[in-house]
């Protein structure tokens, strides 16, 4: 199995809701991961041939199901 290369975290915030994106090249793809920070479930994982493309749609994903997300008075 090739090795993960170029790796790298940041953390964003889409429709009020922090997300972070971990990005990451496997031989000849990028794979960008968003999940929701705490508890850390992913909200979307794709593969590219470039790390904008990758990190782009994770974040069109993201963005599409937090929106849709309800937050409730505590």
């Amino acid at each position: 199995m090739p090795a993960a290369n170029d790796y790298r975290e940041r953390q964003i915030e889409l429709a009020g809701w922090p997300v972070r994106l971990t990005s990451y090249r496997i031989g000849e793809k990028y794979v960008c991961q968003a999940d929701n920070v705490s508890p850390a479930a992913c909200l979307a994982r794709f593969a590219a041939p470039t790390l904008e493309e990758a990190e782009s749609q994770a974040i069109s994903k993201a963005q599409h199901l937090l929106t849709k997300t309800r937050r409730h008075a505590v």
